[in-house]
């Protein structure tokens, strides 16, 4: 009966937080077209910030490229160490004379014009193998928590004016084939505001990247996801901080920039409705994805205190035991005398005979001493 209970109570929790609400769909000038969708699956999985992070860190590195230092940078010259007895370090030093790099300490990284400590190798391991089923994992969450406007406003985005989060728009979107449609989509949705930002974060790169073609950073917008290109790509390209992503490729990368979830995302009505054959909805697997379906969280319903509180689950509890348990101290009775006398109470007769008896024997030896 009690586990007939907590299992009724559990249903009745999980089927109010598996609710799954209707989000509305807009039209590119910001009014409801009048249909709804059904929230996917996949914006109940659990949001990991951790495995997030983590999978972004791996998966970052496989777009890296092999950079080494010459092989024989730092040993192009002549040098040989002068040895011992001339109150001078055992360094090799530059052979010759008539000049002042002559006699100058060579190869060792402290020195001018040696090598580095150890030279960077081409044979390094750059790139990370990451489980798939991690990497799908990472993406569910990511995609989860743009669902939360809370975390898609920690973020950094600017999301004050948008209507609903998740944002889905009408697919006549994917159509768009100009920048002027594109920024005219964007001020009419209240999206503007998150590349406003883009524009105002645009900076120098601190450190040698500037030197190498990569002089600028900035903040990133909106993640446009869409299902057909139909020029949606073209239209969107050249406006700073914006991303497209076809539906079918979402990419941790682009989801989660930097390993941080969060990232405020504009779905078109295809590929919003694509999300559950792709991902699984939990009851049924993906349909594109073999053998995959949706994490499944701890909890279905983490108000703890509620659970804890509620009769169903007080009345199959047992009685709290407020007894209160003294611990017993065990002392050694060599050492006490009073857990000796209660293990032996004849032992404090024995211990007064003892000490008699050692008194007496005091008492003879002195007296034989003062005989002789």
């Amino acid at each position: 009966t009690k586990l007939i209970l907590l299992d009724s109570l559990l249903q009745e929790k999980m089927s109010l937080a598996a609710a799954r609400p209707l989000i509305t769909v807009y039209s590119d000038k910001n009014v409801s077209s009048g249909t709804t969708v059904c929230l996917p699956a996949v914006f109940k999985a659990p949001v990991r910030p951790d495995i997030v992070s983590m999978i972004h860190n791996e998966v970052a590195k496989n777009r890296r490229q092999p950079y080494a230092v010459k092989v024989t940078a730092g040993h192009d010259t002549s040098a040989a160490s002068w040895g011992t007895g001339r109150a001078m370090a055992r360094i090799p030093r530059v052979k010759g004379g008539g000049t002042s790099r002559s006699g100058q300490g060579a190869f060792g990284n402290m020195c001018r014009g040696g090598r580095m400590f150890a030279p960077t190798k081409t044979w390094r391991k750059w790139h990370r193998k990451v489980p798939t089923s991690q990497k799908r994992y990472a993406v569910c969450s990511a995609i989860a928590a743009t669902g939360v406007p809370a975390l898609v406003m920690a973020k950094g985005h600017v999301i004050n004016g948008i209507a609903e989060v998740p944002l889905v728009v009408e697919d006549n979107v994917q159509s768009f084939t100009k920048t002027k449609e594109a920024v005219v989509f964007l001020r009419r949705n209240k999206a503007w505001a998150d590349v406003a930002k883009v524009y105002q974060t645009r900076r120098i790169r601190a450190g040698k990247g500037k030197l190498r073609n990569r002089r600028h950073v900035q903040k990133l917008g909106p993640l446009v996801v869409y299902d057909q290109d139909a020029g949606i790509t073209k239209a969107f390209r050249n406006i700073p901080g914006v991303d497209t992503i076809q539906v079918d490729k979402l990419n941790l990368l682009k989801l989660a920039p930097g390993g941080h979830v969060g990232r405020f995302c504009i779905w078109t009505e295809a590929a919003f409705k694509k999300l559950d054959g792709l991902y699984g909805s939990g009851k049924k697997p993906s349909t594109a994805k073999q053998g995959w379906n949706l994490p499944r969280v701890k909890m279905a319903n983490t108000d703890l205190a509620s659970l804890l509180k509620s009769e169903a689950i007080r009345s199959v509890l047992r009685a709290p035991d407020r007894k209160v348990k003294h611990a017993v101290v065990r002392n050694n009775p060599l050492k006490n005398i009073r857990s000796m006398l209660q293990l032996n109470p004849y032992a404090a007769v024995q211990k007064k005979n003892a000490e008699l008896t050692a008194a007496k024997n005091i008492r003879l030896k002195a007296a034989k001493t003062a005989k002789k």
